[in-house]
């Protein structure tokens, strides 16, 4: 196979005016704008991460943003200190009590669920939020704390513009059918399960 660092000056200049052309092409024909639906699962970690990428991004643009945490809620991220400084923007909340390990109450975790779905309809909803995070809402459904067809319908009746971004690992296959873009974080190497490194600030909190 021929590697970037075999060819001449003049066959690298080449490929890669053949590259500009092919992109211009795809630039051209992506003349579409919608809001997306985007679904960040799998195994590894980095899903919420991510997210919260595009979250800065829409605050950079003046945009309003509501972040809804389904599970967590027994802490106070780190990232929601960050954040209050764009509070005119941002609505962040922490609706779960934690990991259903720690709670061990079935009954009042699918409460607080529905309760936090109730929320982020009412965000999803309204147009006057460009981005609305959905954090760990996978692992909700995942555990039959919320229906997979409820949450499906509402992405699909919402307002066009508007971007819904849902977390998780286990991401039923109903909700990958419907979103627009998908990413699969993988596990390679975890540094609890393999050298018993703890949690740490700045890394996972």
């Amino acid at each position: 196979m021929t590697t970037d660092t075999n060819l001449s000056p003049e066959q690298y200049q080449q490929k890669m005016q053949r590259r500009k052309e092919v992109q211009a092409q795809r630039l051209a024909q992506a003349s579409k704008e919608k809001g997306l639906i985007i679904v960040n699962t799998g195994n590894g970690k980095g899903k919420t991460t991510a997210a919260l990428g595009m979250v800065m991004r829409s605050l950079g643009h003046g945009f309003r943003v509501a972040i809804i945490q389904f599970i967590k809620g027994a802490w106070e991220p780190a990232e929601k200190a960050v954040l209050s400084q764009w509070e005119n923007q941002l609505e962040f909340l922490a609706m779960g009590e934690g990991f259903t390990w720690e709670t061990q109450d079935r009954k009042r975790d699918i409460l607080k669920a529905k309760q936090a779905w109730e929320t982020a309809v009412s965000f999803i909803n309204n147009p006057e939020y460009q981005l609305v995070l959905l954090d760990e809402v996978n692992v909700a459904l995942k555990l039959g704390y919320l229906e997979v067809k409820t949450v499906v319908k509402v992405l699909k009746e919402k307002p066009e513009q508007t971007h819904v971004i849902l977390t998780g690992r286990s991401a039923p296959t109903e909700l990958i059918e419907v979103a627009d873009l998908v990413t699969e974080m993988k596990l390679i190497k975890h540094p609890f399960k393999e050298q018993g490194i703890k949690a740490q600030p700045g890394i996972e909190f």
